[in-house]
């Protein structure tokens, strides 16, 4: 799907872990066509943008410990995606109250505070569901990596 040139140093194979984590946290996300829409619209916005450092060190990680790159993906994904229910719930007007996040405005400005708290928590659930549903690992890998 996204060839990683294994003789490259892990600098030049980021743009393809890069895709990958994108293609995972899209498919993982529910379509903002879906109802409730404006939820899903909002959980969707709260995941654009952002340099994906997390999931990257997933890759990194699993590469030097020699795992398979479609065995990093669910986590990789997961960190994702609770970073940015962090982010959203930090946002919040009765936390930080920032107005901006990545250069536009926050969740809870772009829609509204009730909004924000649901994409947060949308995210967080979605973040162990993608380990728990993770078919490429075994039932105890999974619980492992939730627990």
């Amino acid at each position: 799907m996204y060839p990683i040139p294994e003789t490259a140093p892990f600098g030049a194979r980021v743009p393809a872990y890069l895709q990958r984590l994108e293609h995972a946290l899209n498919t993982c996300l529910p379509s903002a066509a879906a109802d409730p829409k404006r939820l899903h619209e909002a959980v969707r916005y709260a995941c654009t943008g952002g340099k994906r450092l997390r999931g990257l060190l997933v890759y990194a990680t699993g590469e030097t410990l020699g795992v398979e790159p479609e065995l990093l993906d669910p986590p990789a994904c997961a960190i994702e995606l609770i970073h940015a229910y962090s982010l959203v719930h930090d946002d919040l007007p009765g936390m930080d109250n920032d107005d901006f996040r990545r250069g536009r405005p926050t969740v809870h400005k772009a829609y509204d505070e009730a909004i924000a708290i649901l994409v947060g928590d949308v995210l967080q659930t979605l973040a162990f569901g993608v380990l728990a549903k993770a078919g490429v690992l075994d039932a105890e890998q999974r619980v492992l990596m939730i627990g």
